[in-house]
């Protein structure tokens, strides 16, 4: 299966698209007296996805209020209050700007304790069912072609659970964290199953630098070593891509 993608002019004309989306899920929710259930990534990517979320709800009353969210992942070793942490980053793009009710928030522990992770992550998965499951989950794209942190390797049928980072994307990280030394090893992640099982998926991508591992993702067969590729199999999964990151495709 190909599947669909969309270029855009501009970023900004991308997330535009996305959020009449979401917003257009939230409502139709509301209207029936249910729930939204948003899956959310961290970087640079979705920055400007969530500033216009943000601009929504302050501008045009878009509420939330109604809305349950899951982050994909979060580096292990760093707490909520780590300038680097997906708690912190999510927060200060996004949470405290709008009215998503505080206890409807879930991110992945980066403090939990070693010999409880795997109950954890089973948890995760508990409450993302009893949620009701993902109806539009968010995603970016890393260098090794990772979706959340399913590195190289990541099963297609995979869960939420721990896992080591690859060299490259500790490198990409590097000068956040001033230095690789500083850079987690380690983090906890959504699987590809679990992402797979989203309802709806916008994989976002911006500039030239993505340009070669989004055609991996999308013109080459699935295969492990791109987890990216994995979305050729979902029915409703778009690439929004702007020109730059679009370019390779022919």
């Amino acid at each position: 299966m190909v599947p669909k993608v969309k270029t855009h002019n501009t970023p900004e004309d991308a997330c535009r698209e996305v959020a009449d989306e979401i917003a257009e899920l939230i409502e139709a929710r509301r209207a029936l007296g249910g729930m939204a259930v948003l899956g959310l990534a961290t970087g640079g990517t979705p920055v400007r996805l969530y500033r216009e979320l943000v601009r929504r709800h302050r501008e045009e009353g878009l509420s939330f209020a109604n809305v349950t969210t899951f982050n994909l992942d979060e580096y292990l070793g760093l707490t909520r209050e780590h300038p680097e942490s997906y708690w912190h980053f999510m927060h200060h793009h996004l949470f405290d700007h709008i009215d998503v009710p505080v206890e409807r928030i879930h991110l992945p522990s980066g403090t939990v304790a070693e010999e409880e992770i795997d109950a954890h992550c089973a948890e995760y998965e508990e409450a993302i069912r009893a949620a009701g499951g993902i109806d539009h989950q968010i995603l970016g794209i890393g260098r090794t072609g990772h979706i959340g942190f399913n590195e190289p390797g990541s099963a297609i049928d995979s869960r939420t659970r721990r896992v080591g980072l690859d060299g490259i994307t500790r490198e990409d990280a590097a000068a956040a964290f001033g230095g690789l030394e500083h850079v987690p090893t380690h983090a906890i992640t959504m699987g590809c199953g679990t992402i797979l099982e989203a309802r709806r998926i916008s994989l976002l991508a911006w500039g030239a630098k993505k340009a070669e591992i989004v055609k991996r993702a999308v013109k080459e067969p699935v295969d492990d070593r791109v987890s990216a590729s994995f979305l050729q199999t979902h029915e409703a999964a778009v690439f929004h891509l702007d020109r730059d990151a679009a370019s390779r495709l022919g």
